[in-house]
């Protein structure tokens, strides 16, 4: 019999493993089918259609249910700020820099996120930057680098993109979003010790309501409803379920088990499936730049958030 603490005696969280991985998976996939969206509404009125609907679907989970604690000041700041970057600014980060480059190109620069959640668990939450951590950093920069100066347009190039025209700045909105998922890890690790999955996802949507309802009324009162087909509807309602709803639950109840920096390796969910559906779904190609560039990207956060096993380790997770 393995002695209490030990490796053997550990057992792996399986089901927290599944949550999360399901979640960046639906993550990557709004994130590749959101060029069709954004081709046939305007993008602050498709993200207040997006939390409206979440709203409406989850309008159960925002009571406090019998026996969780009542939200402390501390928590209440800490929902405003992970809806405001995790669901607020990454939407508009995200919609708007792949409509300017590519499905592609975002699977590429979202490969970065398990990078930026360890810089940020160590500026915020004490943790070290090792070697591997620090190579792997260095890999994912690389690969956004190298898929930044390619930017040929005749690999996964933004429909109506000219060869070599594709914006800068749609590569920044990208890594913005890259920033806001990072930091929206950092803040849910620390969320979900108090306040459950449920509640939590209901809360940080109607915040994001209320911050976008003013950009996407006035886009709505000069909009013409009648040219969007029944198609985009059903892609929206899908859109809106996933992003405000089941990927924010699958993560936070994933994120209970698992500290913050295991937990980022499975975004390579993320830029897998955002790339898949370009190249299977939108018609966009993956030429050698863009492969390279991505397979680094995923090296790079492989290396920088792969656990190295062992009963250190699991003594240290366990006291996060």
């Amino acid at each position: 019999m393995s002695a209490p603490g030990s490796p053997a005696a550990e057992r792996t969280p399986w089901l927290a493993y599944g949550c999360l991985a399901g979640s960046m998976a639906l993550v990557g996939s709004y994130v590749g089918l959101s060029r069709t969206l954004v081709a046939a509404l305007p993008i602050f009125l498709l993200a207040w259609l997006r939390f409206g609907i979440a709203a409406v679907a989850m309008v159960g989970w925002v009571r406090r249910q019998p026996g969780e604690p009542a939200l402390s000041p501390h928590d209440r700041k800490l929902l405003f700020w992970e809806s405001f970057l995790g669901n607020f600014l990454f939407s508009i980060c995200m919609l708007f820099g792949v409509a300017a480059t590519s499905a592609v190109a975002a699977g590429v620069v979202m490969a970065a996120i398990p990078a930026a959640v360890a810089l940020m668990s160590w500026a915020f939450m004490g943790e070290r930057i090792g070697l591997r951590v620090g190579g792997g950093i260095a890999c994912a920069v690389a690969g956004i680098g190298w898929l930044a100066l390619e930017r040929s347009g005749t690999h996964g190039a933004a429909a109506g993109t000219a060869p070599g025209q594709e914006p800068l700045w749609g590569y920044a909105l990208l890594l913005g979003a890259v920033l806001c998922e990072a930091a929206y890890v950092v803040i849910g690790k620390r969320l979900t010790a108090q306040v459950s999955p449920r509640r939590i996802s209901s809360l940080i949507n109607l915040w994001g309501l209320a911050l976008v309802t003013p950009l996407g009324a006035w886009q709505a009162w000069h909009f013409d409803f009648s040219q969007v087909q029944v198609g985009t509807w059903l892609l929206l309602l899908f859109y809106a379920l996933a992003a405000s709803v089941v990927t924010v639950w699958l993560w936070m109840q994933g994120l209970r088990s698992v500290p913050a920096p295991r937990a980022g390796v499975f975004s390579v969910m993320l830029p897998v499936a955002a790339t898949a559906v370009g190249v299977v779904f939108l018609g966009e190609s993956l030429g050698a730049a863009q492969l390279g560039a991505l397979s680094l990207a995923l090296v790079g956060l492989l290396l920088a958030t792969w656990p190295t096993g062992g009963a250190r380790d699991q003594r240290r997770d366990r006291g996060r």
